[in-house]
């Protein structure tokens, strides 16, 4: 793993698990100019076209970036200049995340997930497994305690 990271790519949710994410960030570009660039996937449907019109969707999306942008500009309020948005619509957001990285030519995405019951299995999200496996650069997931991972302690 590098001393730094000059580029890292940040997928939001709008959830609170964004939170944690932005708070490791601030860890890692605490001391040198580090672009940022916060991503939200609006996925879209097979049966639509790509290019649909999504507003709710795309008005979730830019809220959860407002706020994404808002927290890390907090944290590091050295580098509000190197921090990004971007707003993409795909059919996968774990592809869209890996193409981001690939055009950021980023050094790391950091993301946060938290674990599900799948068909009464522990699984992380299906973005979350998809950069994990193909990511051109390292990967930082952060695992946020589920409800009812919660409940059980």
């Amino acid at each position: 793993m590098p001393m730094h990271y000059h580029r890292i790519i940040i997928p939001v949710s709008g959830g609170p698990e964004d939170d944690r994410a932005i708070d490791l960030v601030g860890e890692l570009a605490q001391r040198h100019p580090t672009n940022i660039t916060l991503v939200y996937v609006v996925e879209v449907p097979q049966a639509m076209p790509l290019d649909a019109e999504l507003p709710d969707k795309v008005e979730r999306g830019e809220a959860a970036l407002e706020q994404a942008e808002r927290l890390t500009k907090h944290r590091l309020p050295t580098s509000t200049d190197l921090i990004s948005t971007d707003l993409l619509q795909a059919r996968s957001a774990g592809a869209a995340i890996v193409d981001e990285a690939i055009e950021q030519n980023a050094d790391v995405i950091l993301m946060a997930t938290a674990i599900t019951i799948k068909y009464g299995k522990q699984v992380t999200g299906e973005a979350a497994a998809y950069v994990m496996r193909n990511a051109p650069c390292d990967v930082i997931l952060v695992r946020v305690a589920s409800d009812l991972q919660l409940q059980e302690a």
